[in-house]
């Protein structure tokens, strides 16, 4: 396991099965049981791989209607200056799909004594630590392909805006029994303040 400048353990696959007690974390795992969730430290749970069978639906049928429109406008009106903005859009989208189950993987979140610890990124990583007693809002929302495939995503906000987390991808009864637990512990932390 290397460490980055800041000190944070590195999230690659070699890195993952350290000991808690070193500094590291286990890697990250899907919540045991889908009725509780375990809270130990160094657990970190990731999201469902349903994520990633939406995205590439959503962001595939973006690149077809992409590649749909360049065709149409430079093979029938003969416009072909379309060719530059539909190939910059195509390598673009082709990118994000090509990354998309490794980005899937960075996300993950890990419960502790007194904050939610989220974390998301490849090469720009964002970890975010939320205090339970400063979440004010917690709320569940997902879209058609979401509903279509189980999952949803959880969104808590503080009074920071900067410290407002969207966690994508979560199973549905996760992110409900994730949302009651938060809540449950928000409301006794606000209450011993």
């Amino acid at each position: 396991m290397t460490n980055t400048p800041a000190g944070i353990p590195d999230s690659s696959p070699a890195s993952t099965g350290t000991d808690p007690a070193a500094g590291g974390y286990a890697g990250l795992a899907e919540p045991r049981s889908e009725n509780r969730l375990v809270l130990e430290s160094g657990v970190w749970h990731q999201i469902s791989p349903k994520y990633v069978r939406v995205q590439f639906i959503s962001t595939g049928s973006f690149l077809l209607i992409v590649v749909a429109a360049m065709l149409v406008l430079t093979l029938l009106m003969h416009q072909t200056w379309a060719w530059i903005p539909g190939g910059i859009l195509t390598v673009i989208l082709v990118w994000t799909l090509a990354i998309l189950p490794r980005q899937a993987r960075s996300i993950g979140y890990q419960l502790r004594e007194d904050d939610l610890v989220f974390r998301r990124g490849i090469l720009w990583q964002r970890f975010v630590a939320v205090p339970y007693g400063r979440m004010q809002l917690v709320d569940i929302t997902h879209g058609p392909l979401d509903r279509g495939f189980g999952i949803a995503q959880l969104k808590f906000v503080t009074a920071a805006a900067t410290t407002g987390v969207v966690i994508p991808g979560l199973e549905q009864q996760t992110a409900e029994t994730l949302r009651d637990h938060l809540i449950e512990v928000a409301e006794s932390r606000r209450t011993g303040l």
